[in-house]
This record gives C-alpha cells, sequence and structure tokens, in this order.
C-alpha cells in the first residue's frame, strides 16, 4: 500500500512539472521618457503599456517572474505607472541597446527554472529586437508580444518610416528568432499549457 501511495505522490509530481510553464515576462524600458511630454515620445506608448500590463497580470496570476529593464537616463527615468513593477520584481538597469549588457541579466536568468522569455517593451526596433535576439543566441525559447510593443517614425535620408512599417519591418525579421503573438493569443497558449 505505501509503495502504491508514493508511486500516486511520484507521478501526481511528474505530472505537476510538466505543466508548469518555464517563461519570464521580461518588460523592456517602458519608461515615462517614450510617453507624451517625454523627450523621445513614441507613436500611442499607452496602448502597447496597456497590453504589456495584462501580460504582466497574466504572468503573477501564474507564478512566473517578471523582470523589468530600465534604461539609464537622466530625465524620465522612471518605469511607467500602466506598468508599475510590485516589490521584490527584479529590475535591471542597462546603459547599452541590449539588455543582457553589463546588467547580470543573464546569470539572473540562468538561476531561474525559465527557458522561455516572452518579451515586450519600448522600442521594438531597438532594445526589444536587441533583447530577442541575444536571449536566442543564448539558446532560450523566444516569444515576443507585438502588440505590447511600440516605436517612433524614423527617417533616413529623405524618406519618411512611419512606426507601424517600422513596428511590421522589425517583427517580419524577428520571427525568425521566435515566435510573435498577440497578448491574447499568447494567454490563450499559456491557458491551455501551450507556452512551448
Amino acid at each position: 500500500m505505501k509503495r502504491i501511495i508514493l508511486a500516486i505522490i511520484i507521478l501526481t509530481a511528474i505530472a505537476s512539472a510538466e505543466g508548469q510553464k518555464n517563461y519570464a515576462l521580461l518588460v523592456i524600458d517602458v519608461q515615462n521618457f517614450y510617453f507624451p511630454g517625454g523627450r523621445s515620445e513614441l507613436v500611442e506608448p499607452e496602448k502597447a503599456a496597456e497590453k504589456a500590463s495584462i501580460a504582466i497580470s497574466e504572468a503573477r496570476q501564474t507564478g512566473n517572474p517578471v523582470i523589468f529593464i530600465q534604461h539609464k537616463s537622466a530625465s524620465g527615468m522612471e518605469i511607467n505607472d500602466l506598468v508599475k513593477p510590485m516589490p521584490g520584481e527584479k529590475i535591471f538597469i542597462k546603459e547599452e541597446v541590449n539588455s543582457f549588457l553589463g546588467t547580470g541579466l543573464k546569470e539572473y536568468l540562468d538561476g531561474l527554472p525559465a527557458d522561455t522569455l516572452v518579451i515586450c517593451g519600448m522600442q521594438t526596433q531597438m532594445c526589444v529586437e536587441a533583447a530577442v535576439r541575444a536571449a536566442h543566441d543564448f539558446g532560450f525559447g523566444v516569444i515576443l508580444l507585438h502588440d505590447a510593443c511600440a516605436t517612433r517614425n524614423l527617417k533616413f535620408g529623405d524618406r519618411e518610416v512611419a512606426a507601424a512599417d517600422v513596428h511590421a519591418s522589425t517583427l517580419a525579421t524577428l520571427k525568425s528568432y521566435g515566435t510573435v503573438l498577440s497578448v491574447s493569443e499568447w494567454i490563450e497558449k499559456v491557458q491551455g499549457n501551450g507556452i512551448r
């Protein structure tokens, strides 16, 4: 009888482990300088931050780590209130485009059971793109939440490039480095244990 009970306990533990969603949510540079009145205002940063907030709530509810990246700046450096970290959530301050460079992020992630990084933030073609590529190169599974990212209009020579086009062309490239989903598509996968 003891062996049967022990076998049931072991099988339950294995089933529970297999049902785990081993991801960490990485929220990159959702900072006040990107919002209206900030020195580097983006196109519709509020919409992206609201979607990021939904992703953060999902990660918190499922007990997965939420990690914030904050780009060092003389002004507007604060993480926006729409995605405010909770006490105890990890924040890394960076000075480079790549969130892994000089921050200790990789070492921190190596200490977690997470094998997948879910990424969102600002700007799509800069710090978000750098994190996606680096995470992939480090061997993490990557899910990019496209509607929880934002960018700006750009100019090259005489050519103006709309933020929507910058965003779309970056996503078209990054789908080679991971899975690109909307927040609602991702939550469906999480709730169906299909995160991998």
